[in-house]
C-alpha cells in the first residue's frame, strides 16, 4: 500500500489530523479499490477511483453535488452516502496521480442474493422511494457518466457490426446469434419509448448488493454506488432489479435447465417499487415496467455475447467461454420472461390496478 497515502489524506481532509488512522482493504468491489479507514473516533470508506471504467470522474462529481443539494431538503428513510468534500471543496482528491474519495462508513449487511422474498420487496421499495425523492431533480442537468450506458438499440447495432467480422461461428454460437437478432421487435418497442417516457434521475445499477441492509435484514440502511446516477427511465431501474433478483440463478450459472423467472419474486419487486413511484409515474411509465426486465436482460445478453466475439476485452472472465455462457444464461432468462408475459401482466394489473 502507498506509504504516502495517509499523510496526503490527512492534508486533504483536515478533520483527520488529530486521528490515529489505520487503513486496510475492504469488501469485494470489482471496479473501485475500496479501503476501510479507521480511528478510535470513527470509520470511513476510502475509494480509489477506477477511471478506466468511469472515464469522466468530473461528471460523477458534478452529479453527486446536485444530489447533495437535494439531500438538504426532504429526508429519505435510508442514507445516501456521498463523498466528503476535501479542503478544496471537491469530492475527488488526487494523490500520486490517482483519484480518491472518502465516505462515511455505514454499518450493516450487503447481500449478493436475496435469502427470502421480503428482501426483494425491501430492495425494490428502496429504489422506488429514491425515484420518488429524486423526481423533482432535472434529469437534463445530470451528465452522462457512462455514455449510452443503457441504449439497447446501440448495443444491438454493435453486435450486428461485430458479427460481420465473425463469419465462422460454431453451431451453438449461431443459435445464440439468431436468438438475439430475433429480438428486433423488442428493440423497436424500446426506441418507441423515447417519445413517450419522461427522462428521470435513475440509479441505473439496481443490484441487490448496491444496498446496505440492517444487520437483521429487516430494513435498508443505505443506497450506495451512485456513480451510474444520471438521466434514464424508470424501466431501467425496475428492469435491472428483475434481471438480477427475480432470476432463479445468477448470471454466471451454467445450470441451463434451472434458469428461469420466479414470478413470486417479480411480484414482490413490483409491489415494493410501485409503492415508491405510484404517486408520480405516468401511465406509459407504469406500463413500461412490464418490459423493463426484458430490456435490461437483452442489453446484458448482447453485451456478453459481443464481448465473447471480441475476445473478452471488457468483462473479466475466469475461463475463456465465460462471456459466451453468460450470454446463454441471459438468453434463457429472457426466454422465460417472454414466455411469462401473460402471467406478469396479471401480476402488474393486480398491483397497479391499471389496465395495459
Amino acid at each position: 500500500m502507498n506509504s504516502s497515502l495517509l499523510p496526503q489524506l490527512i492534508h486533504a481532509y483536515p478533520f483527520l489530523k488529530e486521528e490515529k488512522l489505520f487503513l486496510k482493504p475492504f469488501g469485494e468491489g470489482l471496479i473501485h479499490e475500496t479501503l476501510l479507514l479507521e480511528s478510535q473516533r470513527g470509520k470511513w470508506i476510502l475509494q480509489g477511483f477506477n477511471d478506466s471504467v468511469f472515464n469522466y470522474p468530473e461528471r460523477i462529481d458534478h452529479n453527486l453535488r446536485l444530489l447533495d443539494q437535494e439531500t438538504k431538503g426532504e429526508v429519505l428513510p435510508f442514507q445516501l452516502p456521498l463523498p466528503i468534500l476535501n479542503r478544496t471543496t471537491s469530492g475527488l482528491t488526487e494523490i500520486d496521480g490517482k483519484k480518491y474519495r472518502l465516505f462515511e462508513f455505514v454499518e450493516g449487511e450487503t447481500l449478493q442474493q436475496i435469502k427470502e422474498p421480503k428482501q426483494a420487496y425491501l430492495a425494490a421499495q428502496a429504489y422506488g422511494l429514491f425515484a420518488d425523492w429524486a423526481k423533482n431533480l432535472d434529469a437534463l442537468e445530470m451528465q452522462e457518466t457512462i455514455p449510452d450506458f443503457h441504449r439497447l438499440d446501440l448495443r444491438f447495432e454493435k453486435l450486428k457490426k461485430v458479427l460481420e467480422e465473425k463469419p465462422n461461428l460454431s453451431s451453438e454460437e449461431i443459435q445464440i446469434r439468431d436468438f438475439y437478432l430475433a429480438q428486433k421487435p423488442l428493440v423497436d418497442w424500446y426506441l418507441d419509448q423515447f417519445h413517450q417516457l419522461p427522462l428521470r434521475v435513475t440509479h441505473n445499477d439496481t443490484k441487490i448488493n448496491n444496498l446496505i441492509f440492517s444487520e437483521n435484514l429487516e430494513k435498508v440502511n443505505a443506497l450506495i454506488d451512485l456513480d451510474t446516477l444520471m438521466g434514464g427511465y424508470l424501466m431501467y431501474d425496475f428492469g435491472d432489479l428483475v434481471r438480477t433478483v427475480a432470476c432463479s440463478l445468477p448470471e454466471t450459472s451454467t445450470d441451463w435447465d434451472s434458469i428461469e423467472l420466479i414470478p413470486e419474486i417479480f411480484e414482490e419487486l413490483l409491489k415494493g417499487y410501485w409503492e415508491g413511484i405510484q404517486s408520480f409515474s405516468t401511465p406509459k411509465e407504469s406500463q413500461s415496467l412490464l418490459f423493463g426486465g426484458e430490456v435490461m436482460t437483452l442489453i446484458m445478453g448482447l453485451r456478453f455475447f459481443t464481448d465473447h466475439l471480441q475476445g473478452n476485452i471488457y468483462y473479466r472472465v475466469n475461463y475463456p467461454e465465460q462471456n459466451f455462457h453468460r450470454a446463454k444464461n441471459q438468453m434463457l432468462f429472457l426466454q422465460s420472461q417472454q414466455n411469462s408475459r401473460s402471467h406478469l401482466l396479471e401480476i402488474w394489473g393486480k398491483i397497479t390496478a391499471l389496465s395495459e
